[in-house]
């Protein structure tokens, strides 16, 4: 009937109002794989040094740039790390620490989580923490999932073990509670997409080869997703990988591009942790959708 009211439009956005006025959260995380990275894919690179030496650079020479770009612009961020590159790249990890980054799990040697394989799941989680609390005395509240795969018993593991949140998903731009299957609110949720992730540009090899895009390519993209979650009031989860953004120029470029985000009045800058306990505060009963096994 003309003139009737239109019902509401569904959407996900949260009640939420971040600190002192902002209109977006940025969260700038690093997954710190290493030669875990290679070896995750392909058992046989452990046989190859040259493909793993790719890892290695993001150990010895990416980590203390990314560091210092970091300290240059009063910046904290959150490195993801499984527990083999705690255990190899100790001085390095314990370097992030040092300058007040978060460091969060991210399995033990990059494994993909296999939900047929609940038990090896379980192993590869306590295998992770093991390293962080033996290597370093450090309990992390924040996980993201190599490959960005999950499942919920990933997610009651977790919550068992006392993690606060995870990074794993791509359902949204804006943060969700993650409900157990009796009904028991559980971890905060920080979405992300490979869309802001540097991989998908960057990283290659020769067995599977895809091309290395730009650099201004890849800073366009994120600069237009910024602007849009900006706009939104979302969470703008920049995902990067020290052996990528780690090479000189990308350096340069990632210094470039925080520095554009910086121009932008009233931005909140924030590890993962700082972002889900505010999050958490501010809209306790905002559940997303559940993770669910699908069938074909």
């Amino acid at each position: 009937m003309a003139g009737a009211a239109l019902p509401p439009i569904p959407h996900s956005r949260p009640d939420i109002v971040w600190p002192n006025g902002a209109k977006v959260a940025v969260m700038l995380s690093f997954d710190f794989d290493a030669e875990t990275l290679w070896v995750s894919r392909d058992p046989a690179n452990w046989k190859k040094p040259g493909t793993l030496s790719q890892g290695t650079y993001g150990a010895r020479v990416a980590v203390p740039k990314i560091l210092e770009l970091l300290a240059d612009m009063e910046l904290k961020g959150t490195f993801f790390v499984p527990g083999w590159t705690v255990e190899q790249h100790t001085d390095r990890c314990a370097a992030i620490l040092a300058h007040g980054h978060e460091i969060g799990h991210h399995g033990y040697l990059h494994e993909y989580p296999d939900a047929d394989d609940p038990q090896g799941l379980i192993a590869s989680i306590d295998k992770g923490l093991e390293s962080l609390r033996r290597e370093l005395g450090y309990m992390p509240v924040g996980y993201r999932s190599p490959a960005g795969e999950t499942s919920p018993e990933l997610i009651q593991v977790l919550h068992e073990r006392g993690l606060e949140y995870d990074s794993s998903m791509m359902d949204d731009v804006f943060p969700y509670r993650h409900r157990l299957a009796d009904g028991t609110p559980s971890l905060v949720e920080l979405p992300w997409h490979w869309s802001l992730d540097d991989a998908i540009y960057t990283i290659f090899s020769i067995p599977r080869p895809r091309p290395v895009f730009p650099n201004g390519h890849i800073e366009s993209i994120w600069k237009e997703e910024f602007q849009e979650i900006y706009r939104w009031g979302g969470l703008f989860d920049l995902v990067m990988h020290p052996q990528a953004i780690g090479r000189p120029s990308r350096l340069a470029m990632l210094r470039q591009f925080i520095a554009w985000m910086q121009r932008f009045p009233d931005v909140w800058f924030a590890t993962g942790a700082e972002i889900a306990r505010h999050f958490r505060t501010q809209c306790p009963g905002h559940f997303g959708g559940e993770v669910v096994h699908l069938k074909p």
